[in-house]
Order: C-alpha cells, then structure tokens, then sequence
C-alpha cells in the first residue's frame, strides 16, 4: 500500500518535526470524525469509553502527523471499511452472496489476504537480502503495508459483523486467540515498518517477519481446524471497557518482545562485523542491530507494563482483587522480570554482544508460554482464552 524505505545502510532518521497543510487536513478529517461518533453514538459510550476514544483519537493525530505512511494506511483501511460497511448494507447475509465482500472486503476474506501478503513479504525480503537486489526488498515493504492494512480492515469489519449479528454480540474484535492473533501480526509489521523507515533499512524484514508468518500459520490452522473465525458472544468476564484498552497494549508488547527477537536471531546469524558470515554479510552492522534491538525491548516493556497495570485494574473489576497469583498473572510477572533484568543490564551495565541477543531470543519463549502456554496447559481465572 505504501512504503518509504529505500537504503541497506542503517541511518536514523532527523527528528525535525513541522506542519504541513495535509497534516491540518489530516487533523480536521480526525475532527469530523470524532464530531459524527460524538453526534451518533454518544448515548452507547459510558464516560470511560469516550475518555479511551479521545485518546486514542489524539495519538492517531499525532501519529499521522508524524508519520506519512502511517496515516496513508490509516486512510486506505478507513476507505476500505467504510466501502465494506457500505455493500453490506446492514445484511450479514450478503457475505456470502456479494463478490467483493465474498473474496476480498469481508472480515474473514481480508484476513485471508492479510496472511498471503504476509508470507510473499517474507519471500521478498529473503529473496532481497540473498540477492542484494533492490527490488524485491521494495516490494516486500509494500506487501508488508499492504498486509497489515487489510488485517486491520478486516478487523473494523469483524467489528461491524459482530452488531450485525446482534448488539448484545457486538464486540471490538480483541476477545480470543483467533482475534488477537490478527492483532499480533498487524501490530507487529507496523512497528517494524516504523523501525525500517526510521533505520532506512530493509535487509532486516525477512527476520521479522518470519515471526509474523508463523502468526499467520497458527491463525490458518486456528481457523480451518477449530473454526475459530466464528464470532462468539463475550463471556462476561470480558464485557467491559478495560478490554479495549488493556489487550491492545499488551500486544504492542508482545510485537516489540518478537521484533526484539527476530533482531536477535539476526545479530547471531550475522556473525562478527570485521568477518561477517557471506549470506548475512548484507545485514546492518551488528551495533546498529543491537540499538534496534535494544529500542525495541524498551517499547514493549513500557506497553507491557502499561498492559499489566490496566489488567490488574480490571481484575480488581471483575473479581474482587488486584493480584490472584492466576497462572496468566504470573507468568505475565516473568516476563515483565525478565526484560525489566534485561534492560537493567543493558542500561546500567551497557551489557551487549551476543549473550544480550540470545537472552532477546529466550524471552520470546518465555513470552510465548506466557501468551500460548499457560492456556494450553493450565487453568486459572483465564481459563476463557484456552484452545
């Protein structure tokens, strides 16, 4: 949908910062906006929703300024759901009787594109780093944009298809594995397009997205086996505000946690600067891997901390207490430990080099257990998550 990247070299981009007349346009559209779901909507929308609604309105602003490609995609996926909204005509049914909704603008469709793009973006970025041809390195970039455009589409779309249903089923689509699995992987490739604008390198999506396309492979099987793509009621533990708040920034989180990751597994593989390894020698310098490594890890850990704040908040909601020692909650408390030492040791200590990397790599096991695992094989308070 749109990329900007266009040099190996790593160089971090200026910080200087200035309006321009599409960035005031660009506001009044998110003014409009607001001003309709103010008019519309307002007696659905307590006094905590609209605080979280005004916020994150304030930072899609800010973010749209600041980043060009990010308010394309937002307004490419914006256009796409409205278009969606509009074919569907307040008929579920048409889903499977429409041709566009059928095979591309419903939610399930949408999400289907989103994981072949995701897995062509792949190719492309290996085949770029392998062949040092431009090229495809451009057009994994693009595939990327394009991917997490139609699985955030897809999402605003599953959104209006939940109403549709009914408005007792009606939920924002952050409510089991399948749901936030398509989160995972949109959240996951913005940021790392962010990384590659900011670095102007594209040598380093392949790592990244390997993550993202092993998201994509479990979400398939998650899908045709399980059939987990039908929307659900909300259990009526999840039916409350803090859902919409407290999931998201727990998998911006998780997103940074595996972009961290992948960085690692790249900085290994890489192999020392004076004598890189001939496949990797294309990758970036193995400091400059290490700062992305390292911004990445910081990012997760304030929304995962931010995340696990929010969650105690709202278990204090639903079940009377702050903090239960729930399976969920603990391992949420290891993996909050784990890059808390991690960061500790790179600050404090300006611990580097590879051992950093590779506790990078191991904490995003640990992660995984914490996300995956705990629901496999324990049981607790969210026991409503399981497989």
């Amino acid at each position: 949908m749109t990329g900007e990247a266009t040099a190996d070299a790593v160089v971090p981009a200026g910080n200087r910062f200035s309006l321009r007349p599409v960035d005031y346009l660009w506001c009044a559209l998110l003014l409009g906006g607001y001003g309709f779901v103010y008019a519309r909507f307002r007696e659905y929308l307590n006094g905590y929703e609209w605080v979280i609604f005004t916020c994150l309105t304030l930072v899609l602003a800010y973010a749209g300024v600041a980043w060009s490609g990010f308010r394309r995609l937002l307004l490419i996926v914006a256009t796409l759901a409205l278009f969606s909204i509009h074919l569907y005509d307040a008929n579920l049914s048409l889903a499977e009787e429409h041709f566009l909704l059928q095979y591309f603008l419903a939610s399930q469709s949408a999400v289907m594109w989103m994981s072949f793009l995701f897995v062509l973006a792949t190719l492309s970025y290996f085949l770029a780093l392998f062949s040092g041809a431009a090229f495809p390195a451009a057009v994994g970039t693009w595939l990327t944009w394009s991917g997490a455009g139609m699985g955030l589409a897809g999402m605003l779309v599953r959104w209006y298809e939940s109403y549709l249903i009914s408005p007792e089923v009606g939920h924002i689509p952050v409510s089991n594995l399948y749901e936030v699995f398509i989160l995972f992987c949109v959240t996951t490739a913005i940021i790392y397009l962010h990384y590659e604008k900011r670095y102007r390198t594209r040598a380093l999506g392949g790592f990244v997205l390997l993550v993202i396309s092993a998201a994509v492979g479990f979400l398939l099987w998650y899908t045709f086996d399980r059939g987990a793509h039908e929307i659900q009621p909300l259990v009526p533990a999840l039916q409350s505000y803090w859902m919409k708040i407290h999931v998201p920034a727990n998998f911006i989180g998780y997103g940074c946690f595996s972009i961290a990751a992948m960085l690692g597994v790249a900085y290994l593989a890489r192999g020392d600067d004076a004598n890189p390894r001939p496949v990797f020698a294309r990758l970036p310098a193995r400091d400059d891997i290490d700062d992305m490594m390292y911004k990445a890890v910081a990012l997760g850990f304030a929304f995962f901390t931010v995340a696990t704040i929010l969650g105690s908040l709202w278990a204090a909601e639903a079940w009377g207490g702050y903090w239960s020692w729930d399976p969920k909650e603990t391992w949420a408390l290891i993996v909050w430990l784990n890059y808390a030492a991690w960061l500790h040791m790179r600050i404090s200590r300006n611990w580097q080099g590879p051992a950093m990397a590779a506790w990078a790599i191991v904490g995003l096991f640990v992660t995984l257990f914490a996300f995956l695992g705990v629901n496999m094989f324990l049981s607790g308070l969210h026991s409503y998550g399981e497989l």
